[in-house]
């Protein structure tokens, strides 16, 4: 056990988020078997007083042996009848097996524009909240049946680290197919072994990131480290485990060494940050140079023009966009320019923006520090 995971035994509000592939047989059926084990140790968890909440996939596997299926079906259209069915099919079998060991249970269906604006942020982070606070055990998938390309998360590693950031969690765990984050891919790599700790997620363990492990999941290794980065920046330490082996929820909230662990920043987020931070529509990006990134990411520092290099996309002023450095996102925030005001003061100092643009009253940052939220 190392010092910081001896202090996993102490953290309170916990999510844990189980993968399709975790939760069904090879036949793309539901393993109720393992299904049954993971609530009991959910429930058990929540009897211990600590907060629980369960990200679940599993929604389009569960709606395929009712409509006598046994192919995942690739058209969007059969993806999302599947999913209205299997949601309903999904939610029944959580409610009775977590009424059976004393837990009460709340569905919540989440799209991306339950977090657009802060407004609906607030409205689920006060709502998540208050099934906390009533003891009740939130059950959150992603609203697959009528969620639209635009609106989609698009996988539910990034949308339980959304939700780790929206409730200020303690600890994020995500259960999967594989046993952690590999130092090579392990199916190509015998020599291949399991990464125990992530102090910083950078452009290396991006690279060493594969695609989807199995044809029941939507989201690889590659979304995993995403939502790694979206729990760090919000303070928020992440556990990838594997889903099949005996006890592992109780095991890593006991501190025990398994899987792989990515360290949370330290960092205290106010709410208007974690806005920032969870999964909203990003409207474009500029790119900045080392010296600006290394101002944001080591001083917490505003982006000045002088250190934009490049504009991507159509952005207007007030628009959320991403600060990227060497094809890594470095942080998000709110621009103060729109995007071809950005294009014409990239690189200028500061003292040059009047004459550039023909007004006073220039704001002297591209994004302000306060408006600004990093992600590595």
């Amino acid at each position: 056990m190392t010092d910081i995971r001896e202090g996993f035994i102490h953290k309170n509000r916990i999510i844990i988020k189980i993968g399709s592939s975790t939760l069904t047989h090879a036949s793309g059926k539901l393993n109720y078997h393992r299904i049954e084990k993971l609530v009991m140790e959910i429930a058990d968890l929540q009897n211990q007083g600590k907060q629980m909440i369960l990200v679940t996939s599993a929604a389009v596997s569960a709606g395929m042996a009712p409509l006598g299926l046994s192919e995942r079906p690739q058209n969007i259209r059969e993806k999302q009848a599947l999913a209205a069915v299997g949601q309903g099919v999904l939610m029944n079998i959580y409610e009775k097996m977590f009424r059976d060991y004393g837990q009460t249970v709340g569905q919540i269906l989440l799209t991306r524009m339950d977090s657009y604006n802060r407004k609906n942020f607030m409205n689920l982070r006060n709502t998540l909240l208050t099934l906390l606070d009533m003891g009740v055990i939130p059950v959150i998938n992603e609203n697959d049946a009528v969620a639209i390309d635009e609106l989609k998360i698009g996988d539910n590693d990034t949308l339980s680290a959304i939700v780790a950031s929206i409730v200020d969690a303690d600890l994020l765990v995500i259960l999967s197919d594989v046993d952690g984050l590999y130092t090579a891919n392990p199916l190509t790599h015998a020599e291949a072994s399991v990464i125990s700790q992530v102090d910083e997620i950078n452009k290396h363990i991006y690279d060493i990131a594969g695609g989807a492990g199995t044809s029941r999941g939507t989201g690889g290794m590659y979304t995993k480290i995403q939502a790694a980065a979206i729990a760090a920046a919000s303070g928020v330490d992440m556990v990838i485990a594997s889903g099949s082996e005996a006890d592992i929820i109780r095991r890593v909230c006991d501190g025990e060494v398994t899987g792989t662990l990515f360290k949370a920043k330290d960092t205290n987020l106010h709410t208007k940050k974690r806005w920032l931070v969870s999964g909203l529509r990003i409207h474009g990006s500029i790119i900045v140079d080392k010296g600006c990134r290394d101002a944001i990411v080591e001083h917490g520092s505003s982006v000045l023009p002088v250190g934009v290099v490049d504009v991507i996309g159509d952005f207007g002023e007030g628009d959320i966009i991403e600060v990227s450095y060497d094809g890594l996102v470095v942080a998000k925030g709110i621009v103060n320019y729109d995007s071809g005001d950005v294009q014409r003061i990239k690189g200028v100092r500061t003292t040059k923006l009047s004459d550039i643009l023909g007004h006073d009253g220039c704001y002297e940052e591209v994004i302000h520090r306060d408006n600004l939220v990093v992600m590595q």
